[in-house]
């Protein structure tokens, strides 16, 4: 299941990354500076990889996501596809760009218009990008509807006719039509039941195996990124704070972060809910601290957490953690991979 990570040959290096949202510029007075969403985030993810992004809600996983695929412009840093740098362009010229990058919606229905059947919904794209064949359109369609598990029959029908797993699914066809590189999932699972869940993850890793597809897989739903995932991001106010394989995440993390997260989890297995978690609630926008921005609800932290701020560095192999204290932290029990 595990695909090899190697940073060299990424598909996808995103160096210093930050985007800062509510910049304005007042009528009286000087510039206000915004909040900094993403916070100088570094990733790679490899050709035919399935990355987990985790962060409570708010941590800036979707600003991530709306910034590699262009629709948020970054402020600093680079993004690097597939060798190629995209980085520093306005919105529009950074959508173009980055057209190997598509963007599944946690509700698809929310983007297909109610009043055009599934086929039309879908051809929209190929028609913005100069496909100006409806026979090729309409056999893409009905291709990628197969690709899905669904009847290219399907094409025909409208929204309101289906139920959410299947809209699930052809919201997974419309960004297959356009034969996308790396396909950013934002909580792909969110409220649909365990069977259909268990159905659409098994769909993911189908179309990953046939396809060669890669994966940003974005969630809050630890149970999922476990079942799914070969690596995991665990992301804090807009910080990347520990990458690890998944078996090793779960089994020994390194950030107390992570930790914490693991032990407020209601679905892992219940050798994990020995561990801590995490205090109080995160500081509000723009008042993010000083130094490690967890310290002050890290059970672990120290003067000097507060003054520096900690860099990504590896504890070992493809483990890289974010934490002062890392190297003095008591271990943690271990879990089976399940």
């Amino acid at each position: 299941m595990t695909a090899a990570y190697d940073a060299n040959g990424a598909i996808l290096q995103v160096r210093g990354l930050v985007t800062v949202l509510g910049r304005q510029r007042p009528l009286v007075g000087r510039r206000s500076a915004g909040v900094r969403a993403v916070d100088g985030v570094d990733l790679d993810i490899a050709p035919g990889e399935i990355l987990g992004l985790v962060g409570e809600s708010g941590c800036g996983k979707s600003t991530l996501a709306r910034t590699l695929l262009g629709v948020q412009r970054e402020s600093e840093g680079n993004i690097v596809l597939d060798g190629r740098s995209v980085g520093g362009l306005d919105p529009g010229e950074a959508r173009r760009t980055r057209g190997d990058i598509q963007y599944v919606h946690q509700d698809p229905g929310a983007a297909l218009d109610p009043w055009w059947s599934i086929g039309r919904s879908l051809e929209e794209g190929l028609a913005i990008r100069g496909n100006r064949s409806p026979a090729d359109r309409e056999a893409r369609v009905r291709r990628a509807l197969s690709e899905v598990g669904l009847d290219p029959a399907t094409a025909g029908r409208y929204p309101h006719e289906l139920s959410g797993g299947q809209l699930r699914r052809v919201g997974i066809a419309r960004i297959l039509v356009l034969e996308p590189r790396l396909v950013i999932l934002d909580e792909p699972t969110a409220g649909l039941d365990l069977s259909v869940q268990a159905t659409v993850l098994r769909l993911l890793r189908d179309l990953r195996a046939r396809l060669g597809l890669t994966y940003l897989f974005i969630s809050h739903d630890l149970s999922v990124v476990r079942r799914l995932c070969d690596r995991i991001a665990i992301m804090y106010l807009g910080r990347i704070v520990e990458t690890a394989a998944t078996d090793l995440a779960f089994s020994a993390p390194r950030h107390p972060y992570t930790r914490a997260l693991l032990a407020a989890s209601p679905r892992l297995d219940s050798e994990l809910v020995q561990r801590v978690p995490v205090m109080g609630e995160p500081p509000k926008p723009g008042a993010i601290p000083p130094g490690c921005a967890f310290h002050p609800r890290c059970r672990y932290a120290e003067p000097h957490c507060a003054r520096s701020r900690p860099v990504l560095e590896s504890a070992e192999s493809s483990h890289l953690v974010s934490c002062l204290r890392w190297r003095d932290l008591p271990a943690e029990p271990t879990a089976s991979a399940t």
